[in-house]
């Protein structure tokens, strides 16, 4: 509550005479410095500090967690754009369809290297520009074998002889063991490295790959949010 000035020049001669009081008193009376007695205030003071410096963590924890974008629909299922072994949300205005690797013989020795990366193939590809961003979220699929997902990823990076600084780390696609890597990409194109990311699992169908590109890494981390959201939703189809 706020006083005025005058009232408060009004209080300072009660106030000091209260103080005077005060110290003239017995020293037990003076917040309990006996000796085994609680100091008065210090535990209060304490689990202040403390609630404060556990809603400073929780506020850093909640400001580096990868956002995830709003769900728009679901991809993979029954009667979906792709027939996969896995589902996964995708991001709102965002548009899948699938990917044929089935291609006239001249064609697919042309494009071999557009639908084919370390030992899986393009099987769908999820358009961004709907929601105003350049790139793709693809899902690449491999027969059934005994590479677990970090494997599957290492040979996924190998097979592109422009990327390099590759970081694997191990994580979760919804309830399943996955691997995940970050890495950059020279491109020829813009004439500058740019980031992509990717994570992997295993199915009894073979192991499946979701990758992000973009035209530049100011686009991918724009969509970012869209692989979080494909990686948190995965479930086995």
């Amino acid at each position: 509550m706020t006083m005025a000035r005058g009232t408060v020049r009004g209080l300072i001669p009660a106030v000091l005479a209260a103080v005077t009081l005060a110290g003239c008193s017995s020293s037990a009376g003076a917040g309990d410095e006996r000796p085994g007695g609680p100091a008065v205030g210090s535990a209060p003071a304490k689990a202040a500090d403390e609630a404060g410096a556990e809603k400073t963590g929780a506020d850093e924890a909640e400001a580096d967690a990868p956002k995830v974008a709003e769900k728009g629909g679901r991809v993979g299922g029954a009667g979906s754009a792709c027939d996969l072994p896995v589902t996964f949300d995708t991001a709102a205005h965002w548009k899948p369809r699938g990917a044929s690797t089935e291609l006239d013989s001249e064609l697919a020795e042309e494009l071999a290297d557009l639908t084919e990366q370390g030992t899986v193939k393009v099987v769908c590809e999820i358009d961004a520009k709907p929601a105003g961003s350049i790139g793709f979220l693809r899902v690449w699929q491999g027969e059934a074998s005994d590479d677990d997902p970090r494997a599957v990823l290492k040979a996924f990076v190998a097979d592109d002889p422009n990327a390099s600084k590759a970081t694997y780390t191990q994580v979760t696609a919804g309830a399943l063991e996955a691997a995940e890597v970050g890495y950059t990409v020279y491109s020829e194109l813009m004439d500058e490295s740019k980031k992509e990311r990717a994570f992997a699992v295993t199915t009894p169908d073979g192991p499946v790959v979701v990758h992000l590109g973009g035209l530049d890494s100011e686009e991918h981390a724009q969509m970012l949010p869209a692989f979080e959201l494909a990686k948190k939703s995965l479930k086995l189809g």
